[in-house]
Order: C-alpha cells, then sequence, then structure tokens
C-alpha cells in the first residue's frame, strides 16, 4: 500500500536556515513573476530597486530588506519576511513578504483613481449629431478667448 503525501513539495518552503537567495529566485518564489526569466527581465529593465537604487539579478537578498517593486501600473513597497528557493503555493508565497501600510494604501488610490477614469471614457463614439455639437462648443471657445498681449521685444520696459 502507498502513502501519499498532501503535497508534492518540500515542507521547508519558508526555510530560516539560508542566509540569502538570488533576487530574481526569491521573486520568482514570492510569485511576483510566474518564470525567473520575467523577474530577471524585471531586475534589468529598473522595476526592482533597494534604497531606491536598481538591483542586480544575482544580489542575494537577506531577511529584512525593504523591496520597491513596479509590476505594471502598480509600486509595491515589501519587506521581506522569508527566503526560499523554491516555488511553492500561494499561501506559502504570501509568507515571504509583508507589504508595507503605506504601499497598500498608495495602491487603492490609484486603483480608485483608474476607476474613475474609465468611468469618464464613453462607451461608443460620438455619433454626427455629437460631432456637430463639440465642433460648435469649440468654436465658440476659440472665439471667446482673450486676445494675446503682445511683447515688444525692442522696448526698454523690463516688463516683468
Amino acid at each position: 500500500m502507498t502513502t501519499h503525501r498532501s503535497s508534492s513539495r518540500p515542507t521547508d518552503q519558508i526555510n530560516p536556515a539560508t542566509a540569502s537567495v538570488r533576487l530574481d529566485k526569491w521573486l520568482w518564489a514570492a510569485r511576483f513573476f510566474k518564470t525567473r526569466s520575467q523577474a530577471k527581465e524585471a531586475i534589468e529593465g529598473g522595476k526592482v530597486h533597494f534604497n531606491r537604487q536598481r538591483m542586480k539579478v544575482s544580489k542575494e537578498v537577506h531577511v529584512g530588506m525593504m523591496l520597491t517593486i513596479r509590476q505594471g501600473f502598480d509600486d509595491r513597497t515589501v519587506i521581506i519576511r522569508g527566503l526560499s528557493e523554491t516555488r511553492g503555493n500561494a499561501t506559502t508565497a504570501q509568507l515571504l513578504y509583508e507589504e508595507t501600510p503605506e504601499s497598500l494604501a498608495q495602491r487603492q488610490v490609484y486603483i480608485e483613481r483608474r476607476k474613475l477614469y474609465a468611468m469618464t471614457i464613453p462607451d461608443e463614439r460620438p455619433t454626427k449629431r455629437d460631432r456637430r455639437q463639440i465642433h460648435r462648443f469649440e468654436k465658440r471657445q476659440e472665439n471667446s478667448a482673450p486676445e494675446p498681449i503682445p511683447y515688444d521685444l525692442d522696448s526698454d520696459d523690463e516688463g516683468f
């Protein structure tokens, strides 16, 4: 009779004995990127910072380091809480880092701004009637604009 394990992964996903791990491996293990090559590209592209400075792929990370990671439109500031060279499930990966409260709040603000911006985009193109109204409005705005004040470059007056 064979016994089955509940998980095919080793149980020591978060290894406290590991003093340091390569940055690309840690980002992959913490599930910020699907592949190590994506993590490598992000690091080389300047999307990962430590102390406001770009990092190299082979940089060793330690517990307690604070990283800033840009993914799409979002910047995440995370503190490394654990190290792992192997990729585990999502709950294990979340134990490897802690996002700062400021980072969470800032991301929520940006999410709300993007939602509001998306609401301002019309669902359809303007009709012919709508375009005519837009052109009339723009023409009225051009006609009501004040005349620019000419500036005489030859005058002795400083004009400040």
